[in-house]
């Protein structure tokens, strides 16, 4: 099975010895990502709304990298307070037509560098 290491500067780089994003065969898995802006490398902590766009930009940066035709397939959520969901979802749907892939949320104590989300993501190469 082939391996291989996704880097791009059109996401924040990674805080600690893990890669952006790894692909394993056809499968794409990207690292948990933080509202962190990569050209200012500010992190968006005081909108939820606009920290959920980030960190799904900062996702569909890496898959891009990857492939351009790459799908999401599962995507987990992480959040310190759970009563930001519906806000969360509101974004969320935004970025996702009729058909979004399967999906985790859970509530968290903390997250790096004092984010209020994180989000990770699994996706599929598209063939050939």
């Amino acid at each position: 099975m082939s391996f291989s290491v996704i880097k791009t500067s059109n996401a924040p780089a990674a805080i600690g010895p893990y890669s952006q994003g790894c692909i394993a065969g056809r499968m794409l898995f990207i690292s948990g990502q933080i509202p962190v802006d990569p050209s200012t490398g500010k992190m968006i902590t005081d909108d939820i709304k606009a920290a959920t766009a980030q960190c799904l930009e900062n996702i569909m940066a890496i898959l891009r990298a990857a492939d351009e035709n790459a799908r999401l397939v599962k995507v987990g959520i992480f959040l310190t307070d759970m009563g930001d969901f519906g806000k969360v979802n509101e974004i969320y749907a935004t970025y996702f037509g009729d058909e979004p892939p399967a999906r985790a949320c859970v509530e968290v104590s903390a997250l790096p560098k004092g984010a209020p989300i994180e989000i990770e993501a699994i996706a599929i190469l598209s063939i050939g």
